[in-house]
């Protein structure tokens, strides 16, 4: 905890002078007792496991030792049993907040000597967030991340999703500063989501107290140790490192000699000769007995991010995660938490030859249940970011995290924009109905801190030999993949657009300016409205409100990010060339950026990335600009918010006339008025008809933008709309014989 927090558990915290009347949380109570002893063991000696010293800094460090103090003041507590927890509650969460800010700490730009955590607690920012229609704000992982080596820190291999403490990093500000704008937040009539990630830690203290064998620490992780006798088959460590990833050869011999499970069904992230694996083997390590160790552990991200192992007997991971989770919530104020790499909870053994079961295993499905139900026992939500089959998002939904990810439909509407053609986004839209995932379930988003993701796990791997319909002829899931990636890459990225790269097998690097731009065949960033007066921004903006209105106009969260808000641009890959070293190209999508505009002098963030070309301008600037994108934006929210769109039910997705035409249909809460999204991906003007059954002839079609009406359904369920290149409508349709009221 920070330096000048008080423990004393009678304090009332800022977030909880704005929280007494809000009976879902625990936060009208006194916060939660910090534990004690945080960085107060002399650093004395060799950082070694026979070393007291070293050990007891350790235990000071360690996640696992704060949960074990923090959960201990909830049992017993009758508020543990006052909200409702066994079933996820997707439409209450979205009641709760609809609209999401996505922050990345590293990317942004405060006032000289303000810190990340401070500039969210500004009450000029949430002004503008509640004037644009934002009611939630998620902060990004910000609590320390990275490893220790010996008695030093390193620093994060993957954004702070490495987390390694429940103590908030100084980097992005102190812990007053989270509660202060959690008030902040309520003030004005939002929410903070914060993040806990289930699925790994990073080689922190837990870890290193693991590799020592000291008590229960090694039931954190998948790891395994390895008899002297067999050390010869694992690799060496080269000097500087702690590990050593594992070749397929090595990986299938400590799986036939009974150590590891061996081969999985994926290894993301995989760079030949850095990571072959989902295996790596530590080097050499003196355990608290005095005992030489080495240990093979699981990974399945990179080898900074050992994973955790939910089945252990001890339940010490399990015991890590909830009270992470604990501290978040009602320590710090939070009123939701993002699930990070939570579809990995569980792994088994699979028949002779085949890989072993980890996706998609009920393991993960029960640890997902405990930690949601945990959640909504303090009276709050979650949703879950990762890339999953529609199958697997259906099973998380029934009883884990309240809302998942939308990876499902964020590649199709960026394939539909690439290609002026809507039918692989109509046919995604059309799978998830049909295998009962609710659009209202999902959080629909522009661009977040990762890739343009183009896996398409449904397809290329739960589904790949199924049969599809597409483009007239029948192919199977592998094949719709491959050629859906193809179309991408060959649109978004290369001589057509050098400012988007290709991100390892996951997909691209891009903003969506940029994703806009190589549509409107632009190939030179630095050309962008080079003696045209703007107009290319203009473009670009008409399109990324398009973009806007798919995912605000549908039923869920709509979520945007900083780098959407001012129109950001790529970064060129010389200005981070060191970030880009081991192959993440996604640094350069997260330029930084002056939200306020109130650093113009700052080249770079605090954090040190550099700040990046923006195309739109700064919130405030926008706000005094009524043909700006986030008046424009403003409208779209408005009218979602006005006619519930957010808890809509999605009823159909009929076919279109014309191939860039999308149309959804949406029943709202009066049962006699239907509300129809109508998009236009194609940059041409388009006469089309729009068709459902569920049009009753003689219904009344007025415009919500305007209010003012436009047609009258027909006799044959249909009406005529006018369309300019990439614009969007969203009527309102009252059924006939009945009033608007």
């Amino acid at each position: 905890m920070s330096d000048e927090q008080s423990h004393e558990p009678s304090e009332i915290t800022y977030a909880e002078h704005f929280h007494p009347a809000r009976p879902r949380s625990l936060r009208h109570r006194a916060r939660v007792k910090a534990p004690v002893a945080r960085r107060s063991v002399a650093k004395d000696g060799k950082p070694t496991g026979t070393n007291p010293a070293y050990v007891s800094w350790l235990l000071s460090q360690s996640m696992l030792a704060d949960a074990n103090e923090i959960s201990r003041q909830f049992s017993g507590q009758g508020t543990m049993w006052q909200n409702p927890f066994a079933n996820p509650g997707p439409r209450q969460a979205v009641e709760t907040a609809s609209v999401w800010f996505t922050a990345y700490p590293l990317s942004f730009i405060t006032r000289p000597g303000e810190s990340f955590l401070g500039a969210m607690a500004d009450e000029a920012l949430w002004n503008a967030f509640s004037t644009i229609g934002i009611e939630a704000a998620h902060t990004g992982p910000v609590k320390r991340a990275g490893g220790l080596s010996g008695w030093q820190t390193t620093p994060s291999v993957d954004g702070h999703f490495d987390r390694m403490s429940t103590e908030i990093d100084p980097a992005f500000g102190t812990e007053a500063e989270f509660r202060a704008m959690c008030g902040m937040a309520t003030w004005s009539g939002g929410t903070i989501i914060d993040d806990i990630v289930p699925g790994h830690t990073g080689k922190g203290a837990d870890f290193r107290l693991a590799e020592m064998k000291h008590a229960d620490y090694p039931g954190i992780y998948h790891m395994v140790e390895i008899e002297p006798e067999d050390w010869n088959i694992l690799p060496d460590v080269a000097a500087g490192e702690d590990s050593a990833n594992i070749d397929a050869a090595t990986e299938e011999q400590l799986a036939k000699a009974g150590y590891i499970i061996g081969r999985l069904q994926r290894v993301i992230f995989y760079a030949e000769g850095v990571k072959e694996t989902n295996w790596s083997a530590t080097r050499a390590v003196v355990g608290t007995d005095g005992v030489e160790r080495r240990w093979v552990y699981l990974h399945y991200f990179k080898d900074g991010q050992p994973s955790i192992n939910w089945l252990d007997p001890s339940f010490a991971g399990m015991r890590l995660v909830i009270g992470d989770a604990l501290h978040s919530l009602a320590d710090l104020g939070s009123g939701a938490l993002r699930l990070d790499a939570n579809g990995f909870l569980g792994v088994e053994k699979s028949a002779e030859g085949l890989p072993a079961w980890s996706e998609g295993h009920p393991l993960s499905a029960a640890a997902n249940h405990l930690i949601g139900s945990m959640v909504r026992k303090l009276g709050g939500f979650t949703f879950q970011e990762l890339n999953l089959t529609i199958d697997d998002i259906r099973t998380t939904a029934q009883a884990g995290a309240d809302l998942s990810y939308d990876f499902v439909n964020r590649p199709a509407y960026h394939h539909a924009l690439a290609t002026a053609d809507t039918e692989f986004l109509r046919l995604t839209l059309r799978t998830s109905l049909e295998l009962g995932v609710d659009p209202a379930s999902l959080v629909h988003a522009l661009q977040n801190h990762d890739e343009l993701t183009y896996e398409l796990v449904h397809w290329a791997t739960g589904h790949r030999d199924d049969l599809y319909t597409y483009k007239g002829a029948d192919i199977t899931g592998g094949e719709l993949a491959e050629s859906v990636r193809r179309d991408l890459c060959e649109r978004l990225t290369g001589a057509n657009a050098p400012y988007n790269l290709v991100f390892t097998t996951n997909g691209i690097a891009c903003t969506t300016a940029t994703v806009i731009a190589a549509t409107l065949g632009i190939t030179d960033l630095s050309t962008i409205d080079s003696g045209n007066d703007g107009a290319d921004t203009a473009r670009i903006m008409r399109v990324h409100l398009l973009l806007a209105m798919f995912n605000a106009l549908q039923p869920g969260v709509f979520a945007l990010s900083g780098w959407d808000l001012c129109g950001m641009l790529t970064l060129p890959p010389d200005e981070v060339s060191e970030l880009l070293e081991q192959g993440d190209t996604r640094w350069i999508h997260r330029a930084a950026h002056d939200l306020m505009g109130v650093n113009a002098g700052a080249t770079r963030s605090s954090a040190g990335m550099p700040r990046g070309t923006s195309l739109y301008g700064s919130l405030p600037d926008q706000l005094e600009d009524e043909t700006s994108f986030l008046r424009q934006l403003q409208a779209i929210l408005a009218v979602r918010k006005r006619y519930g769109v957010a808890v809509a039910q999605q009823i159909d997705v009929p076919a279109v006339s014309h191939r860039g035409m999308l149309v959804l249909v949406h029943q709202l809460a009066d049962a006699d008025q239907l509300h129809l999204t109508v998009l236009n991906f194609a940059d041409e003007h388009v006469s089309g008809t729009v068709r459902s059954e569920h049009l009753v002839p003689g219904s009344e079609v007025s415009d919500m933008f305007t209010s003012k009406g436009v047609t009258t359904v027909d006799d044959l369920n249909s009406f005529v709309v006018e369309l300019e290149p990439h614009q969007g409508h969203s009527f309102l349709v009252q059924r006939a014989g009945t009033e608007d009221v």
